[in-house]
């Protein structure tokens, strides 16, 4: 059972005209505490269909206080996050398949993978910008984005070596003789 949560406690803050949510705290190994390093004790920008989603969670819970926890445990009103195989079980998991997302018995999937294939989307085929992408997961470098967050895409690596080829090469290749 995973014994670290990032489901802190947030606000969501107009920062500059942009509406942004702020995590302030971690939840490990079964207690509160500060978020590990200075980058995740910061704000992230919210996209317009995330801050209404948000919005309407927060209006529904009856933990929506600005230290309240994203995801509250219903059975420890609101004090401790729920725990995070829980959320996955009964709630992820099951709107994930009812969303039409195979997942085979016995495979990996929680919060945890979607920060990955966040990341991972977000780098490939959102062509988002990795410095970007570190500061939406709150990363203190961009090396743990890439290294350990993002993956080598088939599709942009036969893309790059034909744009290369096309650079060198001034033949189609179909008139390359052997």
């Amino acid at each position: 059972m995973p014994r670290d949560s990032n489901s802190g406690a947030y606000n969501l803050e107009a920062v500059g005209g942009i509406v942004a949510i702020r995590v302030n705290k971690r939840w490990r190994k079964g207690r509160d505490g500060k978020p590990k390093t200075a980058a995740s004790d910061s704000t992230v920008a919210l996209g317009s269909i995330l801050t209404q989603y948000l919005r309407v969670w927060r209006k529904a819970s009856a933990y929506a206080g600005d230290g309240d926890f994203v995801f509250p445990s219903r059975t420890k009103n609101g004090s401790v996050p729920i725990c995070a195989s829980v959320f996955d079980r009964s709630h992820l998991r099951k709107a994930a398949v009812a969303a039409g997302v195979r997942i085979p018995d016995g495979h990996r999937f929680g919060l945890h993978n979607l920060r990955h294939s966040l990341s991972n989307w977000l780098v490939n085929q959102g062509k988002v910008d990795p410095k970007t992408v570190q500061e939406m997961l709150r990363h203190a470098k961009v090396q743990t984005t890439l290294d350990l967050y993002t993956q080598g895409d088939n599709d942009n690596k036969i893309s790059a070596q034909d744009r290369f080829c096309g650079l060198i090469v001034d033949q189609p290749a179909g008139a390359v003789s052997a």
